[in-house]
């Protein structure tokens, strides 16, 4: 079955918009298969303890991109699901059952209250004015969740091991040995900007964070933040 694209519109792309960049997309086909990609996924959702939900809740996959995460809520059970991603082109990709939605974040195509969980597995980083966007985009996930629906997040951290990440793939001996690697650096030289300001921030994020939900679980390892509120 393929996905449902509802309201089937590309948000257009103003100065300052969240922008989907072909060479960017190409690296990220490159990083990983989109069989590996939901093998990862399925592995965060069930270290967050989703195997421990209610299947019926409602979820929707922001910044979804080719639907990995969504095929990966699916695999657990889980039935009532729905993706947006402002590439149209990485939602085409999408081969499942889930409605999707070519939508900016900051702007979700949902009603108020309305959703149980709403999570982001690396796409906040990609918002280029910071802080404000990343506010506008939590409050965004506010204004849809139900009272005690979950904001689950898993994004870049600047942690001692994605310091020596960076630090290899800046290595043109160890690119050409590890294609991985390479298509790495690539989707970093394309996203350069935004992650970095994402990355060397931290406290802002965190604050952001804590003041608009009830921290249920917040844990930063391996390069990754990994966190769950409840409104």
């Amino acid at each position: 079955m393929t996905a449902t694209l509802e309201a089937p519109q590309l948000v257009h792309i103003d100065e300052g918009q969240v922008s989907c960049d072909d060479a960017w997309e190409r690296a990220f086909a490159r990083f990983e298969t989109p069989e590996q990609e939901i093998k990862k996924f399925r592995k965060r959702l069930r270290w967050f303890g989703c195997e421990q939900w209610d299947r019926n809740l409602s979820v929707v996959e922001i910044f979804c991109g080719r639907g990995a995460g969504l095929i990966a809520w699916q695999q657990l059970g889980f039935k009532n699901l729905e993706g947006a991603d402002l590439s149209a082109n990485l939602i085409s990709q999408y081969d499942g059952p889930a409605k999707c939605y070519v939508a900016d974040c900051r702007k979700l195509p949902f009603d108020d209250s309305s959703r149980d969980v709403i999570a982001v597995q690396g796409g906040l980083h990609h918002l280029p004015d910071f802080p404000a966007d990343v506010q506008k985009t939590v409050d965004e996930v506010k204004r849809v969740l139900k009272p005690g629906g979950r904001f689950l997040i898993v994004e870049p951290w600047n942690t001692l091991f994605l310091r020596m990440v960076h630090a290899a793939s800046a290595s043109p001996t160890a690119r050409r040995l590890w294609d991985k690697l390479d298509a790495f650096e690539e989707l970093y030289i394309h996203e350069r900007e935004t992650y970095d300001q994402w990355r060397y921030q931290p406290a802002p994020i965190l604050e952001i964070l804590k003041f608009a939900f009830t921290t249920e679980r917040l844990v930063t390892h391996w390069g990754k933040l990994m966190f769950i509120g409840r409104v």
